[in-house]
């Protein structure tokens, strides 16, 4: 997620916030400093209630983090890469392969709110002992909302909609049953644009009513039908291209030399490369070494564009995605991460076949493409 800070590791898995997080910081502790701990402890002064709001809205961030731990510890045990866990002002998300089981998809997306009902639960567990127990009511009220704000992520989170938790729940339910992942992607991200829908609608009405709680609200269902919609167009790229190769989706390439100078390379590769927005570049044995685009090129100023290599602009090659011409197009987009200039490289025995851009992966979903490499006969259930 642009915009975020490494705040440094939770069992070997990056963990980072978003530079909204911070306001979700302030925006619970105002809330609390201003209305729940003076109703819920009366008799002490504001100073006190600030300082305990402060803490108590950190020890939910602290939750929100456990959450998301959670989702990467289990999907790690499952054998699903992680990359990073993120928080920020709606939550938190962690970012990571895909499952290979209904099973272990199910259960990855349960931990989640599990760790936040059982956390809600110790927390009023301890409410009740320091409050009828040890009477520190002030203490007492701060484990209490923490515990009751734990116990309304969890459940929030077990709504049948993707891509909230309980949407992937869902979606791994409809999967075991019909055997059609895709087909279940859809279905639980169709119920996440409805509740994202009723959300905002909700928020919105909650506004009209004086109550800035529905600001939440709404942004929150916002970013669930943007989620949900992105989602199902994924499903309806990966039922489009499901029994293709990287080899079929792939595209003739124009590729350079990573060690000529920028203004030679703008002045001979360029023109040849014209209509092509990323250039995948050689070293001098002539195998990849990464990839370059015309405004990395441009960037460098024109007095010195002779002096400086192209390698010296150019994306390494463990930055982009990289593919055997034989690939199921599926397993590959399950691992890829394409964007303008950062295209899948089908590459056999180190050596560069062709490419595959995001804008080729939309373009599968409208019309086929021809098979760029000879047939294999382990392909099945696609035809051109």
């Amino acid at each position: 997620m642009n915009g975020s800070l490494p705040l440094g590791r939770i069992a070997g898995v990056p963990l980072r916030m978003h530079w909204s997080a911070p306001l979700l910081i302030v925006f619970l502790a105002f809330g609390l400093a201003g209305g729940v701990l003076p109703v819920w402890a009366p008799g002490h002064s504001q100073g006190v209630y600030d300082a305990l709001a402060v803490v108590g809205a950190l020890l939910l961030m602290v939750s929100l983090v456990a959450h998301e731990a959670a989702h990467a510890l289990v999907a790690r045990r499952a054998g699903v890469e992680v990359e990073d866990v993120t928080v920020f002002a709606l939550g938190g998300v962690t970012r990571m392969g895909s499952a290979t089981t209904p099973r272990s998809a199910g259960w990855i997306a349960a931990w989640g709110p599990l760790t936040s009902l059982l956390l809600g639960g110790a927390g009023l567990g301890a409410a009740a002992l320091a409050g009828h127990v040890l009477h520190w009511t002030l203490l007492a009220a701060l484990l209490a909302w923490t515990g009751w704000a734990n116990v309304l992520l969890g459940g929030f989170n077990l709504i049948p909609a993707a891509p909230l938790d309980g949407g992937r729940v869902l979606q791994a339910v409809i999967w075991r049953i019909r055997g059609d992942r895709e087909r279940a992607a859809r279905i639980a991200a169709r119920c996440g644009q409805v509740a994202g829908a009723l959300m905002v609608i909700g928020g919105w009405l909650e506004i009209l009513t004086g109550r800035v709680g529905g600001l939440w609200l709404a942004l929150l269902g916002l970013f669930v039908l943007m989620a949900a919609a992105a989602e199902v167009r994924r499903a309806a790229v990966f039922e489009a291209v499901r029994g293709m190769r990287a080899a079929d989706a792939m595209r003739p390439v124009v590729t350079g030399q990573d060690w000529q100078s920028v203004d030679r390379f703008l002045a001979e590769t360029m023109p040849r490369a014209a209509g092509q927005y990323v250039v995948p570049v050689t070293d001098l044995d002539g195998r990849p070494s990464g990839v370059v685009t015309l405004p990395a090129l441009r960037a460098v100023p024109a007095a010195r564009q002779a002096g400086v290599r192209v390698r010296e602009v150019a994306a390494p090659l463990d930055t982009c995605t990289l593919a055997g011409p034989d690939d199921q197009l599926t397993d590959v987009l399950d691992h890829a991460v394409t964007t303008a200039n950062r295209p899948i490289l089908v590459m056999a025995d180190r050596q560069l076949l062709g490419m595959i851009t995001a804008q080729d992966i939309l373009g599968l979903t409208r019309k086929p493409h021809p098979p760029a490499w000879p047939p294999s006969t382990r392909r099945a259930g696609h035809s051109h």
